[in-house]
């Protein structure tokens, strides 16, 4: 009797070790916002699902608590009092960790601060790259613009295959990120979202160098199954 009590209190202590390792604790504070609700969604199978809310009443924090199996891209969406929904979201990604976002209600889903998920570390590594190459696509276009302005055709024919190799360059450059990222789950992720009509070659390439943990992903499955299908 004694040893199948303890082996239910064993189990019992293992599941909920199992549970809180997968649990993902998200606090944050969006400075400004008096009486609003905070959405906390994710994709579904094809389109954003509300898994949580929470009503802010005079105090602007908020606090989630959620399973991730997996590592993956959560979205945080504001709804105010008057029950619009603001045009601006935050993308984050979500991890069993603690996470923090800090952010206000006047600059919310363009000024924010978020801690506590490595692959989030990793994704604003990478925004900040492609921030360099958005800046340098929008001085061309200017260029270009001004080109055509001037009736300078050959001037704008120069800058439009400036443009077309950025855009080459653009997509290498979240190949080699990802590449050098086989670790995280926003590798694979990159891929699908960013890099998925790259040559076939890439794709596997970034998939052979994810680890064995990263494969077995949410984002690992996909990217799997985007080359299968590219492979028909």
């Amino acid at each position: 009797m004694k040893n199948i009590l303890f082996a239910c209190i064993t189990l019992l202590l293992l599941s909920a070790c199992s549970k809180q390792e997968n649990q993902m604790e998200l606090t944050g504070t969006i400075k400004g916002l008096k009486k609003g609700m905070v959405l906390l969604e994710r994709i579904g199978d094809s389109s954003l699902v509300t898994i949580d809310s929470v009503a802010i009443d005079g105090d602007p924090t908020f606090s989630f608590t959620t399973t991730v199996e997996h590592p993956e891209m959560f979205y945080l969406y504001l709804r105010l009092k008057n029950g619009d929904l603001l045009d601006e979201r935050i993308p984050f990604f979500g991890e069993a960790s603690e996470i923090n976002i800090q952010t206000s209600l006047e600059n919310f889903g363009n000024d924010q601060v978020i801690t506590g998920s490595v692959n989030q570390d990793k994704a604003n590594d990478y925004n900040k790259i492609m921030r360099r190459y958005a800046d340098r696509k929008l001085e061309l276009i200017k260029k270009e613009l001004e080109a055509k302005k001037a009736q300078n055709d050959t001037l704008a024919a120069s800058l439009q295959q400036q443009r077309q190799r950025l855009v080459s360059s653009q997509y290498l450059a979240t190949v080699n990120f990802a590449k050098n990222n086989g670790n995280y789950e926003i590798a694979p992720y990159l891929m699908l979202t960013d890099a998925s009509n790259v040559n076939l070659k890439y794709l596997d390439t970034v998939y052979g160098n994810l680890s064995p943990k990263i494969k077995d992903s949410k984002y690992g499955k996909n990217l799997k199954s985007l080359i299968d299908n590219r492979n028909q």
